[in-house]
């Protein structure tokens, strides 16, 4: 049994997290929950400044995501091309590749903030179709990402 409980904060307690480590992808997350081994969901406010991107475009396996948009626009890059999003939307990205997504806050001037709920079933499996890498992540524990046509025989080191 968890001994987990209840939790009420304020986006004003939270100190954001700033990740600007590669061209066109920045942003600042607010974690209202911590990933760990007995989470079962994760929620976390974005802001992403104008004319950048939350992260590359992706789908998981096995994880669903869910956007609420807050404040500002953008676009969600999806399998079926791209699609406007704005202050209300609620966007669902299921786990496969008709999931696949990015938001890219196309504004010159005006910040896109998002609250994103996901779940964390673990370990899980990321692929980035744009750049044919793959991402195993095992919550609270390590991410690694491999090139998806770098294969190796089963057997190799074994």
């Amino acid at each position: 049994m968890s001994n987990r409980v209840i939790q009420i904060t304020n986006k004003g307690l939270i100190e954001p997290q700033h990740k600007c480590e590669h061209e066109p992808y920045e942003y600042n997350k607010y974690e209202v929950t911590k990933r760990s081994k007995e989470s079962q969901c994760y929620v976390a406010i974005y802001e992403i400044p104008p004319k950048k991107a939350n992260y590359p475009y992706h789908y998981h396996l096995k994880n669903e995501e869910v956007f609420y948009i807050i404040s500002g626009s953008g676009l969600l890059e999806t399998p079926d091309g791209n699609k406007n999003i704005s202050a209300g939307d609620i966007v669902v990205c299921p786990p496969s590749e008709n999931g696949a997504h990015r938001i890219i806050n196309n504004s010159q001037t005006e910040t896109l903030v998002y609250l994103d709920f996901d779940t964390v079933n673990s370990p899980e499996v990321v692929f980035y179709p744009n750049s044919d890498k793959v991402g195993v992540i095992v919550q609270g524990e390590s991410s690694t990402f491999y090139r998806k046509n770098t294969n190796v025989d089963y057997y190799e080191g074994e």
